[in-house]
């Protein structure tokens, strides 16, 4: 019998990453494998024609070609994106509202039909067809898949609806220069020769030795690092805190951004845009958040437009899959030994796309618990959007007479 599930997963795995001669002869190998039936199967699994299949076949005993070849000399028509240089990266922008599934991971997938696809990349002024969006897909690193119990929380009516806003308010910004941010907090991190996740390269049988309990070290402590993801740049920075992570804190971390990157890179915005979770020290709801922004628009002249994700979809804001997976993934399985040894690590991740990314060490004492009065908040420039303004809002400088501090 015929192990469908193994196939596609194989397929979506290993087979739909390979160029067209290495697709190919996957499929011909699982349908050599899979015996009596296995051409149907494999055809109807991979979407490559059975003839397409059948070349395969052949190639598996044939000579390998030359290195770089994918075909004999003379055959077949130049690749989509080679005849049609905007394609890709116009699919790709079709795709992005529109992807789900948990963005830290590596798989995703999309919610629209090829067909549909398609259609939007037609009104863009592609000459392209259903079966071809299907083909390119999985050159981005998409696929499709079934669905996964992964929510955090209770669904919105209004979830997607609100993805699609700030994408939107977000493409905007982009388009008139002016910068658009993603904030967020990473976890706290304990200071100390403790394991950390993941493995890393040493001499056979030599692991690093790191204590066996993670009681915190009163002398050291924890370090709270705060990022701020420059999306339009693919730059980010990221303030390693040592007090706690408070809404003052994270202001703080977003004007040291504006002064050791965000200046340079947009000498004339006039405003700024900035995505972040629904809690935490940038919540929705933090009254102090709000506060410490108007005071960061007083004395930068900036006009800030907020928008918040939805609750339980703190994984969806670009900084958790754009940059500080990278941090992670870049110091996998090395002890946070001191402060300056975090602030380096961080400061080292780079990505194939470009990644940069800049940190340095807050040592600043930010009190917690503040309480923001009710007298307080009416001194506040700031107008909620038609769109659920509990989520979205802009805060404008307030002229020196209307000032509480």
């Amino acid at each position: 019998m015929i192990d469908r599930q193994a196939i596609r997963r194989r397929w979506e795995a290993v087979g739909s990453k390979l160029d067209e001669r290495g697709r190919r002869m996957f499929a011909a190998g699982e349908a050599v494998v899979a015996g009596w039936g296995g051409l149907e199967t494999v055809s109807e699994i991979t979407g490559l024609a059975r003839s397409t299949i059948g070349r395969g076949k052949k190639e598996l005993n044939a000579a390998p070609l030359p290195k770089g070849r994918i075909r004999r000399n003379g055959a077949g028509r130049p690749d989509l994106s080679s005849r049609d240089a905007t394609l890709v990266e116009d699919l790709r922008s079709v795709i992005e509202p529109a992807t789900l599934g948990d963005p830290v991971r590596p798989m995703l997938w999309v919610s629209k039909s090829h067909e549909k696809l398609a259609l939007a990349l037609q009104n863009k002024g592609h000459e392209i067809s259903a079966s071809s969006v299907k083909r390119l897909l999985p050159t981005l690193g998409y696929s499709r898949q079934s669905n996964r119990k992964a929510d955090e929380g209770s669904k919105h009516p209004d979830r997607n609806a609100q993805f699609e806003h700030i994408n939107a308010k977000a493409i905007a910004a982009q388009a008139a220069g002016q910068p658009v941010i993603s904030v967020d907090t990473k976890k706290k991190e304990l200071i100390g020769n403790y394991r950390n996740g993941g493995t890393d390269y040493r001499p056979k049988g030599d692991p690093q030795r790191v204590k066996v309990h993670d009681f915190e070290d009163k002398e050291l402590g924890k370090v709270v690092p705060y990022g701020v993801y420059d999306v339009g740049a693919n730059a980010g920075w990221v303030s390693v805190g040592i007090n706690g992570d408070t809404a003052q804190f994270a202001v703080a971390s977003i004007r040291r951004w504006l002064d050791a990157m965000g200046r340079e890179r947009y000498p004339n915005a006039r405003e700024l845009t900035i995505t972040a979770d629904g809690g935490g020290s940038n919540g929705s709801r933090v009254r102090l958040w709000k506060v410490e922004l108007q005071k960061f628009a007083d004395t930068t002249g900036l006009i800030l437009h907020v928008h918040h994700y939805p609750p339980g979809t703190s994984k969806w804001n670009k900084i958790e899959h754009r940059m500080f997976c990278h941090i992670t993934q870049n110091w996998r399985a090395r002890p946070l030994t001191d402060r300056l040894a975090v602030v380096e690590l961080i400061a080292a991740t780079t990505t194939k796309t470009g990644l940069k990314v800049a940190s340095a060490l807050d040592t600043a004492t930010y009190e917690k618990g503040i309480k923001v009065s009710d007298a307080e908040m009416k001194t506040l420039d700031i107008q909620g959007d038609p769109f659920h303004p509990e989520w979205n809002y802009t805060i404008r400088p307030r002229s020196t007479s209307n000032r509480s501090d």
